[in-house]
C-alpha cells in the first residue's frame, strides 16, 4: 500500500503506528501470520505462514486496517446521529466519557452510552455528531448510543422514539 503525503508510517515490532495531521494512530497485529515492512513510501504486507484463504484474509484486513488509520489521521471520520420522540421530549448531554440520555419514554433514570477513546461527540439540539480519526471507536460510540435507546417490549411500529442514523 502506498502510504499518503503527510502522513508517517512506524513499523515496530508487532505494532504499526500511523501519525498525521489529525493525531496519532497504533494497531497491534499478529506476528505469526504476517510480516510487515516499509520500503520508502510503501508498506508491504507478506505472509509468513502457507497461503491459504483464512491467511490471505488476515493479510487482507491488515491492509484495510492501515488504510483506515491513514484516512483518520488525515480526513477523519463522522456518524451524524438523530434524536426522535413523539410525546416525552428527550434531551442528550455528554457528561466525561459518556452520553447521558434522560427522559426517554418518560423514564426517571437516565440511560446511559460509552464514549470510546478516540471518539468526541457534540450534542446541538436533536442532532449528534460523533467524530474523530479512529474508525472503530467512532463507529462504536455511534452504536452504543443507539443501543442504549433500543426498545424493548413494545411495538417498535407504534413506538420510534430513539436516535436513529442519519
Amino acid at each position: 500500500m502506498k502510504v499518503p503525503e503527510g502522513v508517517k508510517v512506524e513499523i515496530a515490532g508487532d505494532a504499526i503506528k500511523v501519525t498525521g495531521k489529525r493525531g496519532t494512530l497504533e494497531k497491534k497485529f499478529n506476528v505469526r501470520f504476517v510480516k510487515a515492512t516499509q520500503e520508502g513510501g510503501e508498506v508491504k504486507f507478506e505472509l509468513i505462514q502457507k497461503h491459504g484463504r483464512k491467511n490471505e484474509a488476515v493479510l487482507n484486513t491488515l491492509e484495510s486496517h492501515l488504510k483506515n488509520m491513514a484516512a483518520g489521521v488525515t480526513e477523519g471520520y463522522e456518524k451524524k446521529l438523530q434524536v426522535v420522540y413523539a410525546h416525552f421530549p428527550i434531551s442528550v448531554e455528554v457528561k466525561g466519557d459518556e452520553v447521558s440520555i434522560k427522559n426517554f419514554f418518560g423514564e426517571k433514570t437516565p440511560r446511559k452510552a460509552e464514549i470510546k477513546k478516540g471518539a468526541k461527540v457534540e450534542v446541538k439540539g436533536q442532532e449528534i455528531i460523533v467524530s474523530g480519526s479512529d474508525k472503530e471507536a467512532v463507529g462504536q460510540t455511534a452504536a452504543n448510543i443507539v443501543n442504549a435507546t433500543k426498545i424493548t417490549n413494545r411495538d417498535e411500529r407504534v413506538f420510534q422514539d430513539g436516535a436513529y442514523y442519519t
